[in-house]
């Protein structure tokens, strides 16, 4: 349904907010006025993933956190939950990869970048009384290092800012973001390619091998030069081809039965050719090596 990214400096106030827009949402999903999906309000957060506040103290550690981060993102993500990551967020790169992921399930996404000064987060750190207090160089470390969201770029937008003086978050504007903005196509890089079957090489290989050997045959039963042929491969399988006014010969036809296939290895590799899908059934592959063919057959 949703993904929220929550960004800010360590000890800006994020939690806060994320819990602020929890709130809200359940209180909207719960109104009488509300005739939407059924969805729930999931808040992923370091803490919930007991990811301690040292595993930032070094980039060793940093890695692993992230990446668990992301594997558990993965998870909560659906069409019926509207998820929230409360976390630094703080690598452009990584929250491109989580836009990434959230529009490969076609989720409506936001970014909300919570703002507070660098002293007001070390202030609020060492006031800190629950254990999840950074280590002051790593603080240091993480501010200097922070890369701010930017409307400007496509995986930060829309960007809702909320300062430290706010008492509240935009949860209207927020709310109408992610049940009734655009929902944007996977990339084509994000998109799953499909797998060609295991027999899709023989299946290519037999189909042109056949359907040549049908050609040069119903060239010898019939005389009359070019028209329409059924060439009769099985029972069930009996492509139709309109040959050129002309006699086609063996060589030419190998040499054409060559490229299609050459082609068609590669195709099966990438999942797509330049003109739509490819084909692994027998009836797709005598279809397009027709159209192949007829194509080439033309003067």
């Amino acid at each position: 349904m949703a993904l929220i990214t929550i960004s800010g400096y360590p000890c800006s106030g994020k939690s806060r907010r994320a819990a602020q827009l929890k709130t809200h949402f359940e209180k909207l999903l719960e109104d009488a006025s509300y005739t939407g999906p059924k969805l729930k309000v999931t808040v992923l957060s370091d803490d919930s993933l007991n990811i301690d506040r040292s595993a930032y103290d070094s980039s060793r550690s940093e890695k692993p956190a992230r990446g668990a981060l992301f594997t558990a993102m993965q998870r909560e993500m659906g069409q019926d939950t509207i998820l929230i990551v409360d976390s630094l967020n703080n690598i452009k790169g990584f929250r491109y990869q989580m836009y990434c992921a959230g529009r490969e399930l076609k989720l409506r996404m936001c970014t909300v970048y919570v703002v507070a000064p660098p002293e007001t987060c070390k202030n609020w750190n060492e006031e800190r009384q629950d254990g999840r207090k950074y280590a002051p160089e790593t603080l240091d470390n993480l501010i200097m290092r922070y890369e701010e969201p930017s409307s400007m770029v496509r995986w930060d937008s829309p960007l809702f800012t909320v300062t430290w003086e706010d008492e509240d978050v935009p949860a209207s504007e927020i709310w109408k973001a992610v049940t009734e903005g655009i929902v944007k196509p996977p990339n084509v890089g994000t998109q799953s390619v499909p797998k060609a079957p295991t027999d899709a090489l023989h299946v290519l290989e037999s189909v042109t091998t056949q359907m040549v050997s049908a050609i040069m045959s119903a060239q010898s039963m019939n005389p009359s030069v070019g028209g329409p042929v059924t060439l009769t491969l099985s029972p069930i399988l009996k492509p139709r081809l309109v040959l050129p006014a002309r006699n086609v010969t063996l060589s030419e036809l190998q040499r054409l039965k060559r490229q299609f296939v050459t082609v068609h290895k590669k195709a099966m590799v990438i999942g797509t050719t330049e003109k739509g899908q490819v084909e692994f059934g027998e009836e797709g592959v005598a279809d397009k090596f027709v159209q192949y063919l007829e194509e080439n057959f033309r003067p």
